[in-house]
């Protein structure tokens, strides 16, 4: 029976009657990276009641230099989970504060505000997630190759032989998920060579915002222990298949638990509700913007590539929406849920999260009109061609992403202001949008990489024409 912290009291019985000795206490900071410190379960009450302490310039991205106070990790009770692998060990994520107060850059933090604005409308924001990652090794000389040898079939999704041979790892897997009561429901071979899908059911935002940073660290620590890598990059592989982070999403009403996307007589036969059609507006409208938040690296937009005979994707290319049908950018598949296939797993769940939601409602506010779903195989349409047809086509890369998150107002007001530092250094120089201090990180996260000259450039350039 797996035991769901409310309180500190709770935690305390889960501590005694689990034999923990250690705690892991984390944050994230912009980027997605998880921070932690270990703690004594000895000291478990002064975790929860004075948090523990972090420099924040050398944790990461969340606004601070090296002169910056502490940041202050407060644990959330409800993330207090016994880790499956590690007998004594427990881990629990909270909210970065500084001198007590809330830090308008926590990732955790945006996105409980958005919670609690759906919330103030009566609504509870409910997600799942399908995250799909690749085993992998390196060879002899150093590349990068997949960890299973044999799985090399043109195309090996749903594949027994490749489930079998990695058996230990996956049974083990998804038993854990299982102890953490999440309810996996299937594990499977994907697309790509080397590529693995664990199903979970959804909750509620904040809480699957929690899992899916508990699922990467489980997954990869899981994988470490069989002697391989896991990876949740983008596009690991020119050649194969990407990894993608879907979100499935719906409202329900907190006072009936209704699911409030649900409508068994949609006259457009997707079981959908006017309500969902508005949220799924929503994230179309602000498509361009929403793109940097949750393809949020120079490498997300190598798998947001439309597919070939040759390399198969599995992802949107332009914004659209449609039934059961994979090359849409959102899918309604089933009925009173809205999958959005463009994510992948190469930043923060908060911030993602949170986008779709501010997206949502806009749509929901402005009453948008979404029209009728897309029937077509859109992978066989150029970008001109959709152009023409009237279909929004999704950025081609971080920098034209930004650009579009740089311009969208509703994200602006979503994620809030945060605090800058003085011209001299000093703290409490004023104020400016979230927005602008993350389109900075990006646009200097593609300078990195995008300006630096490759072995392939060289080789294709060198002596041309």
């Amino acid at each position: 029976m797996v035991e769901k912290a409310e309180s500190i009291d709770d935690v305390r019985r889960i501590i005694e009657d689990n034999d923990i000795e250690f705690i892991f206490a984390s944050f994230g900071e912009v980027r997605g990276k998880s921070n932690a410190k270990l703690v004594p379960a000895s000291q478990v009450d002064d975790l929860f009641s004075e948090g523990v302490g972090f420099a924040g310039f050398a944790a990461g991205e969340i606004g601070q230099g090296p002169h910056s106070p502490d940041i202050e990790l407060v644990p959330d009770p409800a993330s207090f989970r016994v880790v499956p692998w590690q007998p004594g060990l427990a881990h629990v994520i909270g909210d970065a504060r500084v001198e007590g107060d809330a830090w308008p850059y926590c990732p955790r933090h945006i996105l409980r505000q958005q919670v609690e604005r759906a919330r103030g409308l009566g609504l509870d924001f409910r997600i799942g997630f399908e995250a799909e990652f690749m085993l992998v090794d390196r060879d002899e000389s150093g590349r990068l190759v997949i960890a299973d040898r044999q799985d090399n079939w043109p195309k090996p999704c749903y594949d027994v032989k490749g489930l079998t041979r990695q058996y230990d790892f996956v049974t083990q897997l998804s038993r854990y998920v299982s102890e953490l009561g999440w309810e996996n429901y299937a594990v499977d071979h994907e697309d790509g060579n080397g590529q693995f899908e664990c199903n979970v059911t959804f909750a509620d935002a904040l809480e699957t915002a929690d899992r899916a940073v508990f699922f990467r660290y489980m997954v990869e620590t899981v994988a470490q222990q069989h002697g391989m890598l896991a990876t949740f990059m983008p596009k690991p592989f020119t050649d194969n298949t990407g990894n993608g982070f879907h979100y499935t999403m719906s409202l329900w009403d907190r006072e009936t638990e209704t699911n409030l996307f649900a409508d068994p007589n949609d006259s457009r036969g997707l079981g959908l509700s006017e309500l969902g059609y508005r949220f799924a507006a929503g994230i179309l409208d602000h498509a361009r913007g929403y793109a940097a938040l949750v393809a949020p690296t120079v490498n997300s937009y190598k798998r947001l590539k439309a597919g070939t005979d040759a390399v198969r994707t599995w992802v949107p290319v332009s914004m659209t929406y449609g039934g059961n049908n994979r090359t849409q950018m959102l899918r309604v598949a089933r009925q009173g849920a809205i999958e959005d296939r463009t994510p992948d797993f190469s930043g923060s769940p908060y911030l993602g999260f949170a986008a779709a939601l501010a997206a949502g409602l806009d749509g929901i506010e402005r009453r948008l009109e979404i029209g009728e779903p897309n029937t077509a195989n859109l992978y066989e349409f150029s970008p001109g061609q959709l152009r023409r047809q009237g279909l929004g086509v999704l950025p081609n890369s971080l920098i034209e992403a930004v650009h579009y998150l740089e311009k969208d107002d509703v994200f602006r007001e979503a994620f809030g202001k945060v605090p800058t530092d003085g011209p001299d250094g000093s703290p409490g120089g004023g104020f400016e949008d979230f927005v602008d201090y993350y389109a900075r990180l990006k646009q200097d996260e593609f300078h990195a990489i995008n300006d630096v000259v490759t072995a392939h450039e060289v080789d294709r350039y060198l002596q041309f024409p």
